[in-house]
């Protein structure tokens, strides 16, 4: 009986994976990937037999249930086994339903973290996810259907939104945070193939985007996120400002504790 690492393979591009996951896949007999992981990246494994899994954009993928059967008769007849996931494996990975299917197998595992799309996209597009005075919550969301109204009213709290595999339903996405009192003047950052050297990236608003806007941009052979707040921003914007006023505020009042005192 061998053992299973559930790696995250990061956000696409292959040297962003941890220098522990690139470690592990090394040692793999057995690499079962997502269809997004990068090519490059299973050159880590150079003698580990590839099996294709996962799911791709709206195409037609392998079922659940038995990308689990195949990592735990993998197992029984390998001694290392990597799920290589993109992003991290437990934020929007089903990866409970893979471990709950070793742990009913009996079989060894351990989850390896990866860098997920979202902060690799921020990076991209160098706008940070939390702004001081601008964005002190972040909500990191799935919507491959348009989300009903109690749940955008949910997720509206939060100052920064980033939806994952949100493009077909982009539109209706933005017309139902509108509707629950976001800005149609809301700055909304689409990124696409993050990472990968396919990545592109639009700005627009939340207007724009409910209007349709980027719909005909959008390529529905890559995966995208989109990013929704005051802190993404362009330069010099009235949200920035807001932030950097703060931040002098903030730095006056470290300078002289006790300017307010009575």
């Amino acid at each position: 009986m061998g053992k299973v690492y559930l790696i995250g393979a990061g956000p696409g591009a292959a040297d962003l994976i941890t220098v522990r996951g690139a470690r592990l896949l090394g040692t793999a007999d057995v690499v079962l990937h997502d269809a997004l992981v990068e090519p490059a990246m299973l050159e880590y494994a150079p003698h580990a037999r590839k099996i294709a899994v996962g799911k791709r954009c709206g195409q037609r993928s392998t079922a659940q249930q038995f990308i689990n059967k195949q990592i735990v008769d993998a197992a029984r007849s390998h001694d290392v086994v990597v799920r290589l996931k993109g992003g991290d494996p437990m934020l929007f990975g089903r990866a409970d339903e893979e471990m709950r299917a070793l742990e009913e197998a009996g079989i060894d595992y351990e989850v390896v973290p990866g860098i997920t799309a979202a902060l690799a996209a921020a990076a991209s597009v160098k706008r940070s996810l939390t702004l001081r005075g601008v964005s002190r919550s972040v909500a990191l969301a799935t919507k491959s259907r348009a989300p009903d109204t109690e749940a955008i009213r949910e997720a509206v709290n939060a100052d920064s939104l980033v939806f994952y595999m949100g493009r077909d339903s982009a539109p209706d996405i933005a017309q139902q945070l509108i509707d629950a009192g976001r800005a149609g003047t809301t700055p909304v950052a689409i990124v696409e193939a993050c990472s990968t050297p396919r990545e592109r990236t639009l700005t627009l608003t939340l207007d724009a985007l409910a209007m349709g806007e980027a719909q005909t941009w959008l390529d529905a052979s890559q995966p995208s996120l989109l990013m929704i707040g005051e802190a993404f921003a362009e330069r010099g914007s009235s949200a920035e400002s807001a932030s950097h006023a703060q931040s002098r505020d903030a730095r006056a009042v470290e300078r002289d504790p006790y300017a307010h005192a009575a």
